[in-house]
């Protein structure tokens, strides 16, 4: 069994989350925290149970009082060549490599690992259960959101500032409607039957 407890207590813990695996549009975005424990940041939890507001807040706590935080993205044209997956994977190697801090330990939401050369173990549903983790999901989450609003004026009619590149109805119609925009993940099923 996972000893969360001693996990949480390493103190170069670097926690590690990503967002943006199923959206047909956009980046995937991952994120590295390295909490400072002199610092408490109060309310930590997974990104998708905070209203937006308040993961924006925490979000600028979280760079503020964070031992050292970094992100990392792979693009759509990566995610069409490799897959989400090993995308996502890459966007978290990235984030790492970007720390400006060594840590001792990285621990990733999910059940894959990235190829980092540091001690490493993936957790399912770590963004409930390491503060750091959750720290990650929430810069994560809030740089992506803050990138596909920006879209909404580079590609009106999308709706890109509310479903964020999510197969909402309204995506999926637009999509029938206006076509595909450089953005789209063309190999993901519902945008390749628009290619023409």
């Amino acid at each position: 069994m996972t000893d969360y407890a001693y996990i949480n207590n390493i103190r170069l813990l670097a926690g590690v989350d990503e967002v943006g695996r199923g959206p047909l549009a956009g980046p995937v975005v991952a994120a590295a925290v390295m909490l400072d424990s002199r610092k408490v940041i109060t309310g930590l939890k997974d990104s998708k149970k905070l209203s937006h507001k308040k993961r924006q807040s925490m979000s600028d706590e979280i760079k503020a009082k964070a031992f050292a935080w970094a992100l990392g993205r792979a693009e759509v044209e990566e995610i069409d060549e490799l897959n989400i997956l090993h995308a996502s994977l890459l966007a978290m190697k990235r984030a790492i490599e970007a720390l400006q801090e060594i840590p001792e330990m990285v621990a990733v939401d999910g059940q894959y690992t990235p190829d980092v050369s540091y001690k490493k173990i993936a957790i399912i549903k770590g963004d409930s259960l390491i503060p750091a983790i959750s720290a990650a999901s929430i810069i994560a989450k809030v740089s992506r959101d803050n990138e596909m609003i920006n879209f909404e004026q580079v590609y009106p009619g999308y709706g890109f500032s509310s479903h964020k590149g999510y197969p909402t109805k309204q995506h999926i119609a637009a999509l029938k409607q206006l076509g595909i925009t450089k953005i789209h993940r063309r190999s993901f099923g519902p945008v390749a039957k628009y290619i023409v």
